[in-house]
């Protein structure tokens, strides 16, 4: 079991800049908790080391089944947690809206994520995919505060595919 994290900073002429990306490996250990422990003390230390001014996290919708939906539940507890501990402002996004904004569809696959990561960030190669799906959600965030600073909209607008616009809160 893997979880990403990734950090970017949106420049003042709108470009985006690689800062760090990591793969917290939580293991296959027996005690649940010293997982969550591990996610916790991951982004605490990240957190401490490069001062972020903000954060987003994926909003998850589903999972295989109710042990799996309430171990995630809990997996993305403890990262909350650690946002919030250090007083960053949260914004979540949901998995559709990180492929609109960094693959330019809704229904992009992972390997198309991780090429357009590796790109958008000009990275040296892809990144591992859990690294990538955070820095996707980066580059989401990074967009949407684009898109705001421009219109005044704080939402990412998805395109349907018979044309139809979704926005999604």
């Amino acid at each position: 079991m893997h979880t990403g994290l990734g950090l970017i900073d949106l420049l003042p002429d709108g470009r985006l800049r690689h800062v760090y990306h990591d793969t917290v490996s939580l293991g296959r250990e027996a005690d649940f908790l010293a997982r969550l422990r591990r996610i916790l003390e991951a982004l605490s230390a990240a957190i401490d080391r490069f001062l972020p001014h903000e954060a987003a996290i994926e909003r998850v919708f589903l999972a295989r089944n109710a042990d799996s939906a309430l171990k995630l539940g809990q997996a993305r507890g403890a990262a909350l947690s650690a946002l919030v501990l250090a007083g960053l402002k949260v914004e979540e996004y949901a998995p559709m809206q990180v492929k609109q904004a960094v693959a330019g569809t809704g229904a992009a696959e992972k390997q198309q994520v991780q090429h357009m990561v590796r790109v958008l960030l000009s990275l040296p190669e892809v990144p591992q995919s859990d690294a990538a799906d955070a820095l996707a959600v980066a580059i989401a965030h990074a967009h949407v505060r684009q898109v705001g600073a421009r219109t005044g909209q704080t939402i990412l607008p998805l395109r349907r595919r018979r044309g139809r616009m979704l926005r999604l809160t």
